[in-house]
């Protein structure tokens, strides 16, 4: 039984309720866990988790050490418009991991989900359902599922050559060499003709 409130004494409530979420991300993916059942694995309320961290997306990104909230992505992507939309995606993408904290971000959860695939599974589900998806249900005239996928191969295709194989001229490119360059390709994956089989 899950307690409810604050816990008595100097207990690092916030910190026990991030290692029951990492520990049911991992046996359960990001689709499986919720905000009760990590709650329960932390022994504390569930109005608890909320407190501290908001969403069940919100916990995650703490989680993991996210040093970004993917709806920002979503938000950039829509805002430009179904035409733009790609470009609002890598514009945001390449300033995230253009900083010190989510250049090493993406490179150490890259690196991980290459060698775990508990992990793998984990952040698939955690992109398709947070970021891709919501995109394409906003946007994509149709075939969102395929759609959605094949953003995902551009995108983490893009974050491993740059930031962990680290493969020049494209690791160190400007970004708007980098849009200019990919932004027709996912626009096409988003909005534009997939062709017959």
């Amino acid at each position: 039984m899950a307690r409810s409130g604050r816990r008595p004494g100097k207990v690092d409530t916030r910190g026990e309720i991030l290692t029951a979420a990492r520990q049911q991300f991992a046996a359960k993916g990001y689709a499986g866990a919720t905000i009760r059942g990590i709650a329960a694995a932390a022994e504390v309320d569930p109005a608890l988790v909320h407190h501290y961290f908001g969403t069940k997306r919100e916990l995650f990104v703490a989680a993991v050490e996210l040093p970004f909230d993917p709806v920002d992505i979503v938000a950039a992507a829509i805002t430009a418009g179904p035409h733009q939309a790609a470009e609002g995606i890598l514009y945001t993408l390449l300033r995230i991991w253009g900083t010190e904290p989510g250049g090493a971000m993406i490179e150490s959860v890259l690196r991980s989900a290459l060698t775990d695939d508990e992990l793998l599974v984990v952040l698939r589900d955690f992109m398709l359902e947070t970021v891709l998806n919501p995109i394409v249900a906003e946007l994509a005239p149709d075939q969102p599922r395929l759609r959605a996928t094949l953003l995902a191969s551009q995108v983490i295709g893009l974050a491993f050559v740059r930031h962990v194989a680290k493969v020049e001229p494209l690791a160190s490119a400007e970004p708007d060499t980098v849009v200019a360059a990919l932004a027709p390709t996912l626009q096409r994956y988003l909005t534009g003709e997939l062709g017959e089989p």
